[in-house]
């Protein structure tokens, strides 16, 4: 069978990306949260990460709020949602906690995050995880049916395997697939997405890039480790922990787009700064080796 494959214009999203996950603990009025935004898009930071699910489906909407207040915004900006999760919550009370890539579903999260966000159009839609009853086929329908209703730009994946990401791929042109990758999480690596991504040409998107903090806090013997050992090449490089984790990350080839997850201004600063900061191989891969606990093979 042969698939028609449009041509789609490809996807621009700023090197970092600002993930919006907590926004709802940071518990800033709207005026604070235009500032907000304002300061990343002065950062050079002008992609920004939701999920229809976040903030026990609170999330967007308060950024919606912001772009409401200040309209002029979202034309500086590129907007990324995901959806496919059906998370229990007091408003949705699922037996159990379930994937759900069916048309149906993937079309109303995506209107609504649309009402949510007060724009008219996603530039990029992820399914969040992967769907096990998924049938491609029938998904890449939907994808193309709201793209050509001007509500989605672009779409992609989530946490997809190489395999998954394939199958859908060959039904309609996926732009990216956002994994977890950390000096603490590095599956990745070896699993095959990031070679898929090179292979073809598409950047990654980076989730948890700090390890969810653990890189800092963690008192495991891997933490400690890996800690120890960036500690070392940050007073070396005279940057900070933070800016080295997302340098590393950047230092693959595949050119991955590192999403940040603080609220704090200084927080997207240390990640923008690890734009200048390129790290040689030995000390990617001593902080590789920290990370496993023992040399390459």
């Amino acid at each position: 069978m042969t698939i028609d494959r449009p041509h789609i214009p490809s996807l621009a999203l700023s090197p970092v990306v600002a993930g919006l996950w907590r926004i709802a603990d940071w518990k800033l009025d709207v005026q604070a949260r235009v500032r907000w935004i304002e300061q990343a898009l002065e950062l050079g930071i002008s992609s920004f990460d939701h999920a229809d699910i976040y903030g026990d489906y609170r999330a967007e909407a308060l950024f919606g709020e912001a772009l409401q207040a200040a309209p002029a915004l979202r034309g500086r900006m590129q907007l990324v949602s995901k959806c496919g999760i059906r998370l229990r919550s007091v408003q949705r009370p699922y037996r159990v906690n379930h994937y759900d890539a069916t048309p149906a579903y993937v079309r109303a999260q995506v209107e609504q995050s649309l009402r949510n966000l007060h724009t008219e159009q996603l530039d990029l839609v992820l399914i969040h995880r992967p769907d096990y009853l998924m049938d491609a086929a029938a998904l890449a329908d939907t994808f193309r049916a709201l793209s050509r209703e001007g509500k989605v730009a672009h779409w992609g994946v989530s946490n997809h395997t190489v395999s998954q990401f394939a199958l859908l791929h060959a039904c309609h042109p996926l732009a990216t697939n956002q994994v977890e990758l950390s000096p603490l999480q590095m599956d990745a690596l070896d699993d095959g997405t990031l070679d898929q991504a090179q292979q073809l040409g598409l950047r990654p998107m980076i989730w948890s890039p700090l390890g969810g903090g653990r890189l800092f806090t963690g008192r495991d013997e891997q933490a400690v480790r890996v800690r120890g050992e960036m500690e070392a090449i940050a007073a070396r490089l005279g940057t900070s922990l933070a800016t080295l984790a997302f340098a590393w990350i950047l230092r693959h080839p595949s050119r991955p787009h590192p999403i940040t997850g603080s609220g704090r201004i200084d927080g997207l600063r240390e990640a923008v700064a690890a734009l200048d900061l390129r790290l040689d191989a030995e000390d990617w891969y001593a902080i590789w080796t920290a990370s496993k606990g023992h040399p390459v093979p």
